[in-house]
């Protein structure tokens, strides 16, 4: 379970251009359920995913990692919540690494090396043995149909291919919870349809998803748990699905 106690996320400040982006959120966020963030955009989503991934800390407010064991490699045997908003940058390191898979609307694969070296890339900084993630490299490709393509340049792949490259990476270090920010932003019906078939599969295999999307395709999917909507940073409306 993830919980937020009163999140704000602003930029610039205490300067006349101060703008504040996530505006005193709180929420609880459940376990292996798809959670969807919708709004427009400027309506604070992304800064929220970013917060809650542990890629920018909040202004204020507290985040809490509960029930994650995984999360936590320094933490005593037994313990599995922390406070993620106060620990040191290493610390954030390891749990973003061991806890979070990103999808990123922009995809950001990196061009001129292989795909299957672009669904390794997240796996170096653990000190697992290279063999060890590159036989999960390949696994990961297979299971999204795309192994065809692990020796071939991302550049040269489709865009729904380039959806499951970066969709394998993010499962690489088989992290608990998966943040998609605006995933089928640049991706026409058929293939957003494909992607939440993917989603649908992942929450089947205990994954806690959380996605942040204006798009009518992924906010009305029938898998969805909860939908959350925002509007100027703070959330207007959100309950379960169910």
């Amino acid at each position: 379970m993830i919980e937020l106690s009163s999140i704000t996320k602003s930029f610039n400040s205490d300067q006349p251009n101060q703008f504040t982006a996530v505006d005193n959120v709180s929420l609880v966020i459940d376990p292996q359920n798809v959670t969807v963030l919708k709004g427009p955009s400027g309506s604070g989503k992304t800064t929220l995913l970013t917060v809650i991934g542990c890629m920018a800390r909040p202004s204020s407010g507290r985040i809490f990692l509960r029930g994650i064991a995984a999360a936590l490699p320094y933490q005593q045997e037994g313990n599995a919540d922390v406070e993620i908003t106060s620990l040191p940058e290493r610390f954030l390191n390891d749990i973003r690494r061991s806890t979070f898979g990103f999808i990123f609307q922009q995809f950001n694969l990196i061009k001129g090396i292989s795909v299957l070296e672009n669904v390794m890339l997240p796996a170096y900084p653990t000190g697992e043995n290279r063999s060890d993630f590159r036989a999960r490299g390949q696994e990961l490709l297979e299971m999204f149909g795309i192994a065809r393509h692990a020796g071939q340049r991302v550049e040269l792949l489709s865009g729904g291919e380039l959806q499951r490259v970066a969709i394998a990476r993010a499962l690489i270090n088989n992290p608990a919870i998966i943040i998609a920010d605006e995933p089928t932003a640049h991706l026409d019906s058929k293939l957003s349809g494909e992607f939440m078939e993917i989603v649908g599969r992942l929450k089947e295999a205990g994954k806690t998803i959380i996605i942040a999307s204006h798009d009518p395709i992924v906010y009305d999917a029938p898998l969805i748990d909860r939908l959350i909507e925002m509007r100027d940073g703070a959330i207007v409306s959100g309950g379960s699905r169910r």
